[in-house]
């Protein structure tokens, strides 16, 4: 399988990368809309700040390409910011349009518990998921946020996680999936979730 890594600066993209090669998948990084014609499965690492992730998109003309790829079916794994992206707007910088997949904006987690949410903490399953198959009800996954989507019963909602509150930590909607946490961090656990998307996407 050969994955294509969207690649707009961001410092997690070798590490995903590096994960994916513990899987036996090949990948390829694209930083440009030419890259986007014959992907075959996308993945959008993110860290830091949604302002930054959203300009670097436009400024290297991928968003279009990207949303491209995404309506002709082609399997979509977003991680932390590159769940993020795909909502209208975040509070982290109101003036600015995500890709707008979904609607809704990213909301702050609450200033009552320590911020960032840094560290490991467990889901709660809420609905049939493709990407936790064979993942064990009680595994930790790696956080690294200060910005969530608020847990709203959504179908596309399949995993919440709390941290002051709870928010959308699994989402799986047609073609695309998207985790709140890094799977490339969470050891065994986000690497069985990777192999089940690199499954879905064959």
């Amino acid at each position: 399988m050969n994955v294509t890594l969207i690649d707009y600066g961001a410092g997690n993209v070798v590490s995903v990368e590096r994960a994916l090669q513990r899987l036996g998948a090949e990948s390829q990084k694209a930083a440009t809309p030419e890259c986007f014609g014959s992907a075959k499965a996308l993945i959008l690492p993110g860290v830091g700040h949604f302002a930054a992730l959203i300009r670097a998109l436009d400024e290297r003309g991928l968003r279009a390409p990207i949303l491209k790829a995404l309506r002709r079916g082609v399997p979509f794994l977003g991680i932390c910011l590159g769940l993020q992206a795909l909502y209208d707007s975040s509070e982290e910088a109101p003036e600015l349009h995500g890709l707008q997949i979904f609607p809704g904006r990213i909301r702050a987690l609450p200033a009552s518990v320590k911020l960032p949410h840094m560290g490991w903490n467990q889901l709660c399953v809420v609905g049939k998921s493709r990407l936790l198959q064979g993942v064990a009800p009680e595994a930790y996954f790696y956080f690294a946020h200060s910005y969530a989507v608020a847990s709203d019963g959504a179908a596309r909602s399949v995993a919440t996680c709390t941290h002051g509150s709870e928010f959308l930590a699994v989402l799986e909607q047609d073609n695309i999936n998207a985790v709140q946490f890094h799977p490339e961090k969470s050891g065994a656990p986000g690497a069985q979730l990777l192999r089940n998307f690199l499954r879905f996407a064959t």
